[in-house]
This record gives structure tokens, C-alpha cells and sequence, in this order.
């Protein structure tokens, strides 16, 4: 069992862009498909798909590289964990890179990135960053 899976799934993303996949397969969770329906909608992955039944449910992430086949994801890393969680208003919700990279939020109306948060005036714990 794992303690902290959205930090496997970080991990396995970070791995198979540093590998040049074209996709990542790991078990199914809601709080995973969520973070990758952020992804897509931000534009770094390609899609997601579930696939398999039951406990033996699949999630396999498509990641997205540009024309010349470089990295859309930079980097990802993790920014609460289990024993350590940080929380943040709506108005001290860190910008990455200017605003050129995301931060994803876990908030009351489910996971955001930074720019939906604001728009809905929407604090919480963050997840991650990206760029």
C-alpha cells in the first residue's frame, strides 16, 4: 500500500518524461485522475484514460512533447505531503516562473490549477508545480 500516491504518480510522470515514453500506466485513483484532467486542461499531457475494471483499474497518462520533441513538462514536483500539508488563500498562492508554470490546488470545488483558483476566489492545500 502506498502512503502517498500522488507523489508515485509524480515520480512515474517525472520518469517516463526523463525517458522519453509516450505514456505512463499506474493503478487507479480518483485524486490521479483528477490531477490529470488539470494536466491535460493546462496543456502538458495529452489525455488520460482508465481502463480495466474493479481493483484492477488502470490510469494511463499520454504525455505531450512539442514539434521538435522536447519536454512540455520540465518539472514536477511535489509540494505537500502526508506529514507535512501547506494550505494558502486565495491571495498568497505562490505564481511559478512568472505564471509560465502551474501550481494545483486542492480546494472545496475539487483539484485546481493556480489560475482557475484565483478566477474563483478559491484558497486550499497545494499539490504540486509544474513548469
Amino acid at each position: 500500500m502506498l502512503t502517498d500516491p500522488v507523489a508515485d504518480m509524480i515520480t512515474r510522470i517525472r520518469n517516463a518524461v526523463r525517458n522519453r515514453s509516450d505514456e505512463v500506466t499506474m493503478p487507479y485513483s480518483g485524486m490521479r485522475k483528477n490531477l490529470a484532467e488539470v494536466l491535460q486542461r493546462e496543456g502538458y499531457v495529452q489525455k488520460s484514460v482508465v481502463g480495466g475494471e474493479g481493483a484492477k483499474r488502470t490510469l494511463t497518462v499520454h504525455l505531450k512533447y512539442g514539434p521538435l520533441g522536447e519536454q512540455v513538462i520540465q518539472r514536477i514536483q511535489r509540494i505537500s505531503s502526508p506529514g507535512c500539508r501547506f494550505y494558502r488563500g486565495v491571495d498568497e498562492i505562490p505564481r511559478v516562473l512568472g505564471g509560465l508554470g502551474i501550481v494545483v490546488i486542492s480546494t472545496s470545488k475539487g483539484l485546481l490549477s493556480d489560475r482557475e483558483a484565483r478566477a474563483k476566489r478559491l484558497g486550499g492545500e497545494l499539490v504540486c508545480k509544474v513548469w
